[in-house]
């Protein structure tokens, strides 16, 4: 990682494209260096700058611009149970993560980045069943907290809440519960999707940033539901 970070590229999304139509071990060889300063030192550099602001934003979470084990996603796509087989991902994932995330299933910030769509997503994909059940009591012991924090005007303009819903009540909660549609949710994930020219703006860092701090109530509410703190 080297330089000054100054946004994604074109060449950052023509190197996914170019690597979605040769997605084989022999072409990323070929043209590793060229990943490595297109997409691999840009990102990195993103995650470096974003460490102040992070630490402004959500003292809790970690921007950690490392190779390996850090926000940046690997490229090496894990295909021992996939049926595709292709060995690497054709999008940019970068997550910042709680700090306490290797002991318990916490929340998180995601940024992708790819040539057909950019999105932030914020909260908890799948959460494990224990934390589950703590976000859905805490929604059925603070209903009005809830609404308050998914019915914000700000909230309702930057994001969506997204992922698959159980078609009945879970067990144990009241099917007439004033929040019984989203005590049913499956996730608790809240995206806000951007133009794919959006990440070659100068300001893209700053529409991020401004992201995450619409979503600080969001994330409070998941991160005392699962008892990690903000």
């Amino acid at each position: 990682m080297t330089g000054r970070y100054r946004g994604f590229t074109p060449e950052s999304l023509r190197f996914l494209e170019e690597l979605s139509a040769n997605n084989n071990r022999n072409w990323f060889l070929e043209h590793k260096a060229r990943y490595e300063e297109v997409v691999l030192d840009t990102a990195l550099l993103f995650i470096q700058n974003m460490q102040q602001p992070l630490a402004e934003i959500a003292p809790s979470f970690v921007a950690m611009p490392t190779r390996v084990g850090g926000s940046l996603m690997r490229v090496y796509r894990d295909t021992r149970f996939a049926r595709d087989k292709t060995p690497y991902k054709t999008n940019i994932g970068i997550q910042f993560r709680h700090e306490r995330a290797k002991d318990v299933h916490a929340p998180g910030y995601y940024l992708h980045i790819d040539p057909g769509q950019v999105f932030v997503g914020v909260g908890m994909w799948r959460p494990q069943s224990d934390a589950l059940r703590g976000i859905r009591e805490r929604i059925v012991a603070r209903p009005a907290e809830w609404r308050r924090v998914v019915d914000d005007r700000d909230f309702r303009r930057c994001f969506t809440l997204g992922g698959e819903s159980l078609s009945r009540p879970p067990r144990g909660f009241d099917k007439d519960h004033e929040c019984i549609d989203d005590i049913k949710r499956k996730s608790f994930i809240a995206v806000r999707e951007f133009d794919v020219g959006d990440c070659l703006k100068p300001r893209f860092q700053q529409s991020v940033e401004t992201t995450f701090r619409k979503a600080e109530p969001f994330m409070r509410f998941l991160c005392a539901a699962v008892d990690v703190r903000f």
